[in-house]
C-alpha cells in the first residue's frame, strides 16, 4: 500500500505545480496596490515556494535536480498565469489600437525570467537539505 501511494505521489507532481503556480498567479493579481501589500505577497509567495520544495524533498524524495525541476515549473506556471492576465486587463482597458506585441513576448518572458532563478534557488536548496538531512 506505501509503493501505492509513493507512485501516486510522484505522478501528482504535475498536478501540485499547476495548483501553486495558480496560487502564485492570484496572490499576484490579488495583492496589486500599496507596497506593504506587494511584500505580502512575496511573503506568500515564499511560503508556498519552500512548502513545495520542502515537500519533493521530504514527502516525495525526489532527487535535487527533480525537486528544483518541479519547484521551477509551478513558479513559472505562475508567472504565465501573470503575464496572461496582464494581456487580459491590457485587451479590457486600452483604448483602440493597442500594441500587444509587449504582452506576447511577456507570455514567455515572464515565465523564463521567474523560473529560471527558481531553479538555481531551488536547486541549491535541494543539495543542502539532501546534505544535512543526511547527517541527521
Amino acid at each position: 500500500m506505501t509503493v501505492l501511494v509513493d507512485r501516486t505521489d510522484r505522478r501528482s507532481w504535475l498536478v501540485t505545480a499547476v495548483l501553486l503556480g495558480g496560487l502564485y498567479c492570484a496572490v499576484g493579481v490579488i495583492f496589486q496596490g500599496p507596497v506593504a501589500w506587494r511584500l505580502g505577497a512575496w511573503v506568500i509567495g515564499g511560503a508556498a515556494y519552500v512548502v513545495h520544495l520542502t515537500h519533493e524533498h521530504f514527502r516525495l524524495r525526489n532527487s535535487p535536480p527533480t525537486a528544483a525541476l518541479h519547484s521551477a515549473t509551478a513558479a513559472g506556471l505562475g508567472a504565465f498565469g501573470l503575464a496572461v492576465a496582464a494581456a487580459l486587463h491590457r485587451a479590457f482597458s486600452a483604448p483602440s489600437g493597442a500594441d500587444f506585441r509587449l504582452y506576447a513576448l511577456a507570455l514567455v518572458a515572464w515565465p523564463l525570467i521567474t523560473s529560471l532563478p527558481a531553479f538555481i534557488v531551488a536547486l541549491v536548496v535541494s543539495h543542502l537539505l539532501s546534505r544535512f538531512s543526511r547527517r541527521v
